[in-house]
């Protein structure tokens, strides 16, 4: 029995991302994740960063491109942010503080939607991702002594799974073998703790249903 024409032949369905206004995608964040505001406790390598959504109908993401002088993660592409100071009284004090200097954005122009459990990178800090949203038109400019270059992808962007792969690393904090995610951006690659981040920005705020386990390994 001949085949149907390819036209008419049933694909299988691809998963298309939740193109809900951008206030349910925030009210689903701030439902799902925690805003305590907390003080910092206890210590060793603490740090905050800034996850900023901006407010308009298919949001983007603030990232940067990390400058090649740094010590730490030179040339990879991370939230605004860094570590704990003295006058720090939380990890929203932290990544509010952090964000202004690297990319001049005013912490009174943040409106927080939550917090996102903390996360431990391969350098041994241990990261509080304070999630938020920005107005689109901010005046936001990246510190060179920091900050390379500005990154503004759009969040829908991370919901496929095409770009997602994982590779295997020693975590960080028992040394044993586990699957880290990434992303391969146009230029860029979304490596560690930024990449599980956004991973959990997809899942609850566009239902993505990535699952980590089952990206493709790639070999080193």
């Amino acid at each position: 029995m001949p085949l149907p024409p390819a036209s008419t032949r049933s694909r299988p369905r691809v998963p298309e991302p939740d193109h809900s206004a951008a206030a349910e995608i925030f009210e689903r964040l701030r439902q799902a994740l925690p805003l305590h505001r907390a003080a910092w406790s206890g210590s060793g390598r603490l740090a905050g960063v800034l996850v900023a959504l901006t407010r308009e109908p298919c949001p983007r993401v603030l990232l940067g491109r990390r400058a090649l002088h740094l010590p730490l993660h030179p040339g990879e592409v991370a939230f605004p942010g860094g570590k704990r100071e003295p006058g720090d009284h939380s990890p929203w004090d932290t990544a509010l503080r952090e964000a202004e200097e690297e990319v001049g954005c005013p912490p009174d122009a943040v409106e927080p939607l939550g917090e996102l459990p903390p996360l431990v990178t391969r350098s041994g800090y241990r990261i509080y991702p304070c999630v938020a949203v920005i107005d689109p038109g901010l005046p936001l400019r990246a510190d060179p002594g920091e900050v390379a270059e500005l990154l503004l992808p759009r969040l829908e962007q991370f919901f496929h799974r095409e770009g997602w792969h994982s590779r295997v690393f020693p975590d960080p904090e028992t040394g044993l073998p586990v699957r880290v995610p990434h992303f391969h951006l146009a230029r860029d690659t979304v490596w560690g703790t930024s990449a599980r981040v956004l991973l959990e920005l997809v899942n609850i705020g566009l239902r993505a249903g990535l699952d980590p386990d089952v990206f493709e390994e790639e070999k080193t």
